[in-house]
């Protein structure tokens, strides 16, 4: 008997020692695999081995980058892993300054098919300047990188996490479920060309909150097979808004649905808030939008709908898009117009879009000039106090 009491103890003791081993994160500092903190060494190897041996392990695990700068050439970040896994920078990543020596790969630095995934901190710095005047004067370029990716990823959180200066895209969710994006600043000067800010496509239960986005091109760009979507307490601007499309650029492309913006403000953007389509024939849709308790400050078109988008004419054969746009709602949307027509709602010759709510709607543009509102095939409801005056057909 007194044998079995003081074994059952140490056994107890024992089995809990190592239940919590077993649980406890193993950690894989970039530094320890040979990764160097100058800015100018590559450390590129030395981040896919210390990847390789936390995406391996059984246990939960964190990649560490620590304080420093990492100069890193693109890169593959491959999964599913085996357990959990936490990518923690706290230091400053930095892309080559040659663009060209990313060729036409399309990333700077991807995660492919990761899941169950954080990405916490860090500076990504993409060094997107000489990309920019490469494009500005006209000459053959590269088609430029997106900063950071994910493609085909699940279960994935983002989380304090800065991307500066991208050559096009600063972040990327392609064919992702269940994202969870908060606390984010992408940063680019306004007259970057095409530095779309946060771009979402064939994903679905995304959500970005408490971001701030300042760039040359849209500051949310949502394409085609965008679901569930929910973006809540974001700063956009400089850039050109939040865009649903363009739309339309293939006949049979999958539509978007269940998205809502709400609690955000838009200061000095190209647009505000803009659903735009081709003038093309397609198979695709919008529906179910809102967008709800947005300030305007000095935007050019606050409100738009475009669904006569055909740069230089070309593309176009029918002259009307397919794209059906349905259920869209603008709620207590206020604030400064720097564009007399502050409303434009132009949908498609053949499609009209329907169930389109206006609801308390306060825009102005200046205090001699009223604002005004334009509308071509959109019909709907207003409720409460429309300025400018809806022109929706009911």
């Amino acid at each position: 008997m007194a044998k079995s009491a003081i074994t059952l103890p140490l056994l107890f003791i024992l089995l809990t020692f190592i239940d919590v081993s077993s649980s406890a994160s193993m950690v894989f500092n970039v530094v320890t695999f040979g990764a160097k903190p100058d800015g100018v060494t590559d450390s590129t190897a030395a981040f896919l081995k210390a990847w390789q041996g936390a995406c391996g392990s059984v246990a939960s695990a964190t990649v560490v980058v620590p304080t420093g700068t990492f100069l890193l050439k693109p890169i593959t970040f491959g999964g599913p892993c085996k357990s959990k896994l936490k990518f923690q920078v706290t230091g400053t990543v930095v892309a080559p300054t040659d663009y060209r020596s990313f060729g036409s790969s399309g990333y700077w630095i991807l995660f492919n098919k990761v899941n169950r995934f954080s990405l916490v901190g860090g500076t990504f710095d993409a060094r997107g300047d000489g990309f920019w005047s490469c494009r500005k004067s006209g000459q053959s370029c590269p088609p430029g990188v997106r900063s950071i990716s994910f493609n085909s990823a699940k279960d994935v959180v983002i989380s304090g996490v800065k991307s500066m200066n991208s050559q096009v895209s600063h972040m990327t969710l392609n064919g992702c479920t269940n994202v969870a994006v908060r606390n984010i600043r992408l940063v680019a000067p306004g007259n970057s060309p095409n530095t779309d800010g946060f771009t979402v496509q064939f994903s679905t239960g995304i959500t970005l909150t408490g971001s701030t986005v300042q760039t040359g091109d849209d500051c949310v760009a949502i394409g085609p097979g965008t679901r569930n979507f929910l973006i809540s307490k974001l700063a956009c601007g400089p850039g050109h808004g939040v865009s649903i499309g363009s739309l339309a650029k293939q006949l049979n492309e999958d539509g978007v649905e269940n998205v809502t913006l709400s609690s955000s403000v838009f200061t000095g953007t190209q647009n505000g808030v803009r659903i735009k389509s081709w003038a093309r024939p397609s198979t695709g849709f919008v529906r179910n939008v809102f967008f709800q308790n947005l300030i305007m400050k000095n935007v050019q078109n606050p409100i738009i709908i475009d669904q006569n988008y055909c740069p230089s004419n070309l593309g176009c054969p029918t002259e009307h898009s397919g794209v059906k746009i349905s259920q869209v709602t603008y709620k207590n949307i206020q604030g400064t117009s720097a564009t007399q027509q502050a409303m434009k709602l132009a949908c498609s010759k053949s499609n009209p879009c329907t169930g389109i709510t206006l609801q308390d709607i306060k825009l102005t543009y200046n205090k001699g000039t009223p604002a005004t509102s334009y509308c071509f095939n959109a019909v709907g409801k207003n409720l409460g106090v429309i300025q400018p005056t809806s022109c929706l057909n009911r």
